[in-house]
This record gives structure tokens, C-alpha cells and sequence, in this order.
């Protein structure tokens, strides 16, 4: 039967750590349960069967101490009744009682201890029955006493010498302190089984948080990979965690491996097929319709080309472990080329980076999104370009690229963000800007957004990840 799909989801969250302390925790429970329980048990049953063993010497002392009568009756002989002082003193919970019986089984006189004084000995009417079925053989049960304690019973019958009818012998011990002993000892016993089982577990737990310890500094180191702090995983490691460290080194080494051959096979492409393309464009010199054609696809083409290339080296930047880029050093440099480009215009860009923050993304991936956003700013601007940073509390960068440009409406802004799409013919380009800094953004984990600049015109803002 399976367990509920709850149950093992809630299991299966659990750390190693709390699994094992978990299963401790129960096997725990058992042997204590278990041990209190069984031992109880055994003290309670050797107890009682010293008690019972007493009790048989009684019998025997009985059996010895009695006479019969020249009328038939059954008498004792004082001298030779047991010795034990409890059993002429009254509530002493020590009793005993000689019952002669007819054939027809009914009690025809009886002699009982001074313990009892008037007070009959009380026992089950199926020990009597069973005594005297069993004829010689001791039978045993539990009564309640003359005084309302809790009392073992033996019961045997027995023929003696002038007598055909069989007599009853009873002796009755009071078992008070049979069973306060073995409440006592379980007592005992659940407390010391519980103050051992609580010091191994809390020894385990201890035990278990420095045993793994090794998993947490590897965790440390891998999160240093990620976050390009570190190059692999470096130090030494318990036997049983090195291994691992190996393979994941081996695994970054390959990863390393994988995207600089996908880099290389992106190069290989972008030359491959940009020659052929420049051959065709350049050739189609004639003002007749195929000419206009072929510049028209060939134009197209490199677009594409140049499109599906950034993503791919794009995504191949992405997925290469431990990338990080200090932002202040990629802006200022972008500023600088900005500013010599469009000088000539009167426009000028200003940076302002409060601080150092390092993004998870390559430098290069960084130039190519927020150059995009920065020369699209450029061409639209009358004047003023600003670009600002800002840090948000879900781990994110906000780059603000501000313009005092005519901007764009919520309509605009959307139909700027697809593959190809320009909103003015006039201006230079391709309309892939736009789309491939949307593309790169979401391939490092971030995303594009066009909303109103404080300036009056458009504002691009950036978001990526940022780096520990």
C-alpha cells in the first residue's frame, strides 16, 4: 500500500539529517516501549512466582497439620500449622483456610487462620470447581481479599488418611507489594531508558552536524562557483564527498569546454555565411527588379544571420557557470564611445552607479544589451541621456536608460519590442536592436521594459540578476 501523495511529498523535503534523526527518534520509541514493557513484565511474573512458590510451602505446612475426627470432622493440629506470625495476626494479607467437602461437594465444616478472624476467604467459584476436578494438582487465580485488597489464590484438594471426601486447602497472600514493585520499577525504567534514549539522539544530532558539515561547505563553494567567486571547487574533503568535488570540477571543466566550442562553431558560422552574403549584395549593383530582389533578401538574410548569431552566442555566454561582470566599469566605457559618437550632435550621456555591483551576466552580453539601448537613446535624444542604476529587493539590477526624446506610446513600445519592426523608416538600422537586448535579458535571467522617462521621453530598463 502506497502512503498519500502528502505524506511523501512532506518526507521527501525533509534533510538527511532530520530522516535519520526521524528514524532514530521511532526505533527509540520502541525500545523503550518495548523494554519498559517486557521487563515489567518478567519482574511482575518472578515476583509473583516467589510469591506463589511461598505459598506452595504453605500448602504443604497445611496438609500436614490436619487430623480427622472420630465423627468426621477434620480438625488441625496446632503445633503443626505454619509458623508464619502474619498468619495469627488480623490484616496482616497473609490467610489460609481448611474446607471439608461432602460428595455432593458442599462445605461441610472449615477451619481458617486467626488472620481472618469471622471473615470468609473469598475465591472464584471455578477454582473450587477446577481443585476438585483436578484432585492433587495446584490451581491458582486472583481475588479480591477479606479487606478489599487485591490477593493471590492456590487452591488444592486432597485426600487424607480416615476421609473418603476430599479436603480444600486455600492460602491467600495479599499482592499490594507484588504490584507497587513492578509500578516502581517501570517508573524507574521509563525514566532511565528515556534519559538514554534522549542522550543518543542528542549525541546523533551533534554527531550528524558535523558529519555533514562537508555537504554545507561544498554547497558554500558551489554557490561561490556560480556566483563566479571561484573557478572549481578547491580544498580537501572526506573521503566519501571527494568524489564528488572531482566530478563536479570534471563537470565544469566540460561545461567550460562545451561553450567554447559552441563559440567557436558561432564564429565559424557568422564567417560562413556573411562572405557569401557580402559577395551577393555586392554583386546585385543593377537598378533592374532581380538586382532590387536579390539586395532586398540578401539584406534580410544578414539580418537574420546576425539576429539567430547574437542569440546563440548569447545563450552559450548564459549557460557558462561562475559569469560575473562589474557593471560601473561596462557603463562608464559605453558612456565614453557614446559620447565621442554623437558629440558632434550636442548629446551627451551621464552614468551615475552608486555603487560597485556586480551582475551575473558576461561583459560582453552587458555592451551589447545596454549599447543597443544606449545608441537607440542617442538617435532619439535632443540633448540628455542619463543612465541610472537602481537595486531591487527581489535580487534584481534595474539599469535606467533615460532620453529627453519625443518617446512612445504604450502601443509603440510594444510593437518596438518584436523581431524586425521599426517605427521610423527613416532612421538607420535594422529594428533587431530592441529585440535581440530583449532575447540576451531573458537568456542571463532578466528582462526589458519600455515605460515613460522623467526626462519627457522613453526610458529602457534593464533588469539582471545580481551577483554576490
Amino acid at each position: 500500500m502506497k502512503a498519500p501523495k502528502t505524506l511523501q511529498f512532506r518526507f521527501g523535503r525533509l534533510s538527511l539529517a532530520q530522516r535519520i534523526l526521524i528514524g532514530a527518534l521511532i526505533w527509540s520509541a520502541v525500545i523503550v516501549i518495548g523494554g519498559v514493557v517486557a521487563l515489567t513484565a518478567v519482574y511482575r511474573s518472578q515476583a509473583l512466582s516467589l510469591l506463589e512458590d511461598e505459598l506452595n510451602g504453605t500448602l504443604i505446612t497445611l496438609s500436614r497439620a490436619l487430623d480427622v475426627m472420630p465423627d468426621g470432622r477434620v480438625a488441625d493440629v496446632p503445633e503443626r500449622l505454619p509458623p508464619d506470625p502474619r498468619f495469627a495476626t488480623p490484616l496482616s494479607g497473609r490467610y489460609w483456610m481448611v474446607i471439608a467437602v461432602d460428595d455432593q461437594g458442599e462445605i461441610v465444616n472449615d477451619i481458617r487462620s486467626r488472620s481472618l478472624f469471622d471473615e470468609n476467604l473469598p475465591f472464584p467459584d471455578n477454582l473450587r470447581e477446577d481443585a476438585l476436578n483436578r484432585q492433587g494438582e495446584i490451581v491458582r487465580g486472583d481475588a479480591i481479599g477479606p479487606y478489599g485488597e487485591p490477593i493471590r489464590t492456590l487452591v488444592q484438594s486432597v485426600i487424607i488418611p480416615n476421609r473418603d471426601n476430599p479436603i480444600l486447602l486455600v492460602v491467600s497472600a495479599d499482592r499490594t507489594t507484588t504490584d507497587d514493585g513492578a509500578d516502581r520499577l517501570r517508573t524507574i525504567l521509563l525514566i532511565a531508558m528515556l534519559s538514554l534514549a534522549g542522550g543518543t539522539l542528542l549525541a546523533m544530532a551533534l554527531g550528524l552536524r558535523y558529519a555533514l558539515r562537508p555537504l554545507d561547505r561544498i554547497q558554500s563553494d558551489i554557490a561561490d562557483v556560480r556566483e563566479g567567486r571561484s573557478a572549481a571547487l578547491e580544498g580537501d574533503y572526506p573521503v566519501e564527498v571527494q568524489p564528488l568535488s572531482e566530478e563536479l570540477n570534471k563537470l565544469l571543466e566540460h561545461n567550460r569546454a562545451v561553450v567554447s566550442r559552441a563559440r567557436t562553431h558561432v564564429g565559424n558560422l557568422a564567417h560562413a555565411l556573411k562572405t557569401p552574403l557580402a559577395v551577393l549584395r555586392n554583386e546585385a549593383t543593377g537598378d533592374d527588379q532581380l538586382n532590387q530582389v536579390v539586395r532586398r533578401q540578401t539584406e534580410a538574410m544578414r539580418s537574420n544571420v546576425d539576429h539567430y548569431l547574437k542569440r546563440a552566442q548569447a545563450a552559450a555566454r548564459a549557460e557558462t557557470l561562475g559569469t560575473r561582470t562589474d557593471l560601473a566599469n561596462a557603463l562608464a566605457g559605453l558612456s565614453r564611445i557614446m559620447n565621442k559618437l554623437f558629440a558632434g550632435e550636442g548629446k551627451h550621456v551621464s552614468v551615475s552607479v552608486d555603487e560597485v555591483i556586480m551582475v551575473r551576466a558576461e561583459q560582453q552580453d552587458i555592451e551589447e544589451m545596454a549599447g543597443n539601448l544606449m545608441d537607440n537613446a542617442c538617435k532619439w535624444a535632443k540633448r540628455r541621456i542619463e543612465v541610472t542604476t537602481e537595486t531591487g529587493n527581489n535580487g534584481l539590477v534595474m539599469i535606467h536608460i533615460d532620453d529627453d526624446g519625443p518617446g512612445l506610446t504604450v502601443e509603440e513600445r510594444t510593437e518596438a519590442l518584436k523581431r524586425g519592426v521599426r517605427l521610423d523608416e527613416a532612421a538607420p538600422g535594422t529594428g533587431l536592436g530592441l529585440s535581440i537586448v530583449k532575447d540576451i535579458a531573458e537568456m542571463n535571467g532578466g528582462r526589458l521594459e519600455l515605460s515613460d522617462s522623467p526626462l519627457g521621453g522613453l526610458r529602457a530598463t534593464l533588469s539582471l540578476r545580481r551577483a554576490a
